[in-house]
């Protein structure tokens, strides 16, 4: 993965004046500001600036001094990300229970379908550590006995792994926002469901609940906004009319596994642009929902021969 700019993050309780003070020091070093966005969620305060380095006044690991020491001053946690070289990427897993997302994934960076190594397993139940030792990769269980994690603890193994991106193969918590704002557009989740359609817990009930004849699932990026974020890939099914949760689910998951590792391969690739709370990608290789059989499928008349109603804001 690259980019030519460096990714300046900030993390903290919102206050007044911080903008100011970090955007002066970085003038001062130098550095041009090219991309700057902030957000506020439950009295979090976060701001990620993209920024061209290649002609600051001082060296990398003094700027990074400078940020640091200023965040010290003002209460804040503040990062910096400078471009790297092809390389490659670092993957956390996060999980609890189901394996089927893991397995597929520690498959996919075995086999070399996706460039990426998955460095570490962090689960919030220890249940899925026997999979991750048969792949030699390491497991740490960062929750109490009931399940809720401590996210310092999560924080703290994603800084000591250096991680790149953080996917949720089947982890069954929201994160918080110190999480979701430290890597915005670096956590990729799995949900059963097309979403927007049913989000949160228990959607393959809610799909028979909802008398659905065609369900699905949905890979997309993590944002503070449950089962929200900008939608990736898609797999459908067909609902029988006889159909109970545990049938919905059988079905659906080996399509949660493919759409999650597809997910995964168009992100490491810079393939997904995200742009107005969506995404727009860039390989014409690439299954973002249907396969075109379905397509052809599709009934090709009869068609308005007048289709201009569609410019009055008809669909």
């Amino acid at each position: 993965m690259t980019t030519d700019l460096t990714e300046i993050l900030v993390v903290g309780d919102d206050d007044t004046g911080h903008l100011a003070q970090i955007t002066n020091l970085v003038f001062e070093h130098g550095v041009n500001i090219e991309d700057l966005d902030q957000d506020v969620r439950d009295g979090a305060f976060r701001m990620t600036m993209h920024v061209d380095t290649s002609e600051m006044e001082c060296s990398r690991d003094e700027l990074r001094d400078s940020l640091s020491t200023l965040g010290d001053d003002l209460g804040l946690d503040i990062r910096v990300r400078y471009p790297e070289g092809p390389g490659t990427a670092s993957i956390a897993a996060l999980v609890t229970k189901e394996s089927h997302c893991l397995e597929a994934l520690l498959e996919a960076a075995e086999s070399g379908r996706i460039d990426a190594d998955v460095d570490v397993v962090i689960g919030n139940r220890p249940r899925l550590r026997s999979l991750a030792e048969e792949y030699d990769v390491p497991f740490h269980d960062v929750a109490d006995e009931n399940g809720v994690p401590d996210e310092d603890e999560l924080l703290e193994l994603l800084d000591e792994y250096e991680v790149d991106l953080i996917a949720l193969a089947r982890y069954i918590r929201i994160l918080g926002p110190e999480v979701v704002f430290r890597y915005q557009h670096r956590i990729i989740n799995v949900h059963p469901s097309l979403l927007p359609a049913f989000p949160g817990a228990a959607a393959y009930t809610q799909a028979i609940e909802g008398g659905v004849r065609i369900a699905g699932v949905t890979a997309h990026y993590v944002t503070p906004d449950l089962d929200q974020g900008p939608i990736i890939t898609q797999r459908a099914f067909n609902v029988p009319d006889d159909a109970e949760t545990d049938d919905l689910r059988e079905r659906g998951q080996p399509l949660e596994a493919d759409a999650f590792v597809e997910a995964i391969r168009l992100h490491l690739n810079g393939d997904v642009e995200i742009g107005r709370g969506r995404t727009y990608v860039d390989d014409d290789d690439a299954q973002l929902g249907l396969p075109q059989e379905a397509d052809d499928l599709n009934p090709d008349e009869p068609v308005d021969e007048d289709l201009t109603v569609a410019a009055h804001g008809d669909d």
